[in-house]
């Protein structure tokens, strides 16, 4: 008789995480789903990444931690920032990974939106953080409230970091130069690390939203080649700000990946040389798959829509019906109507009544799914 195997148990800081509930409605649905689910570009990767990758040849090298400098340049010239205020990373979650493993510890708070981005409180909660939802003006698209920030921040003495996200991604709400201001200045004056995630400021309808940099030099901008720029697959992302915030960050990215894949950078560095082309490209995709959504809606539901600050989401009030459960009827919205969105509820409390659209999906599937969508609102 041999003895019993002792049983090995994960961590408890990952125990209770599963997969995004954005990737569990994805990867359930049906085959012949509508796919308005996933956030990512439906049209072609730009030419000027297509051929960067084409002409890769030679030694393929780690290149240095912090980013190929060539790439690095143009990232602080793109952000009016100097070369040193620069960390490439495999993405921007993980820049944001890295800082908050970097500047929290146990008990340590970090004030994250709601409704907000569903990676937040789970990489707070990997740094064994607490994440403090601050709420978004709901009567104006959720955008950012700065006196509601400040609300929240004055309640929480434990708070070390913050995290704005604008454009926001569930909402699509922006975030006015004068409520930056005023968060920055809040928070610089308790020592608090500011981030803002600014990853869907070059996908805009209107006026291009402001930057935290332009409001003020205090935090840590995020920024990605995965929206605007339509490469989400080169995983390259990128965090600008003062070097003393990023060092222990770019310590703790390169022992996890070493570097961002330099074949990738160099597909990135090409990408920001062509952002004259390449970014009013995808503002014109997104446009298109706007109006038709918009004249689908207004066909289907009698109904007027407004566009986001930025992004391609439109943030959806779900019918009275589905209140019991939004979570139910979405799963049915899947299933049987096939057509998949991502509850409200997987972004915060303050979602639990909507879904998050991403119409960044193909015209035809998006005029498709809202015609599926229209019977179905009816009769549940």
């Amino acid at each position: 008789m041999t003895a019993a195997e002792p049983i090995l148990r994960p961590a408890a800081r990952v125990g209770s995480i599963g997969l995004s509930p954005i990737r569990v409605f994805s990867q359930g649905a049906p085959p012949d789903a509508i796919p308005m689910g996933l956030g990512e570009p439906t049209w072609d990767l730009p030419l000027p990444a297509r051929t960067a990758l084409a002409q890769e040849a030679g030694p393929c090298g780690y290149g240095p931690n912090a980013g190929l400098p060539e790439l690095r340049r143009a990232i602080a010239q793109w952000h009016g920032a100097a070369v040193e205020e620069v960390l490439v990373t495999c993405g921007s979650e993980a820049a944001l990974f890295s800082l908050l493993m970097a500047w929290l510890g146990p008990g340590d708070e970090v004030l994250v939106p709601d409704p907000g981005f569903t990676a937040y409180p789970i990489l707070a909660q990997l740094a064994q953080a607490v994440a403090v939802p601050f709420p978004l003006s709901a009567k104006d698209r959720f955008r950012l409230d700065a006196k509601a920030f400040i609300a929240c921040l004055a309640e929480h003495p434990k708070a070390k970091v913050a995290i704005l996200n604008h454009p926001s991604n569930p909402t699509g709400g922006g975030a006015s130069l004068e409520d930056l201001r005023a968060v920055a200045w809040a928070c610089r004056q308790r020592g608090i690390l500011l981030i803002s995630d600014e990853v869907y400021r070059d996908l805009f309808f209107g006026v291009r939203p402001p930057s935290l940099r332009e409001a003020d030099d205090y935090g840590i901008v995020l920024s990605s080649m995965s929206k605007g720029w339509a490469a989400p697959g080169l995983r390259v992302g990128w965090a600008v700000g003062d070097p003393r915030w990023l060092a222990p960050a770019a310590t703790l990215h390169a022992f996890a990946v070493t570097a961002a894949s330099a074949s990738c950078q160099r597909a990135a560095l090409a990408l920001l040389e062509a952002s004259d082309e390449v970014l009013p490209q995808g503002r014109r995709e997104i446009a298109a798959r706007w109006e038709t959504l918009a004249a689908s809606w207004q066909e289907a539901f009698g109904e007027s829509l407004t566009p986001p600050a930025g992004s391609f989401y439109h943030w959806l009030a779900l019918p009275p019906r589905a209140a019991a459960d939004p979570m139910a009827f979405c799963l049915r919205l899947r299933d049987e109507a096939k057509v998949v969105l991502t509850p409200g509820s997987a972004f915060g409390a303050a979602g639990h009544q909507h879904a998050r659209l991403s119409f960044a999906a193909r015209p035809e599937q998006i005029q498709e799914g809202v015609r599926r969508m229209a019977p179905f609102w009816d009769r549940t």
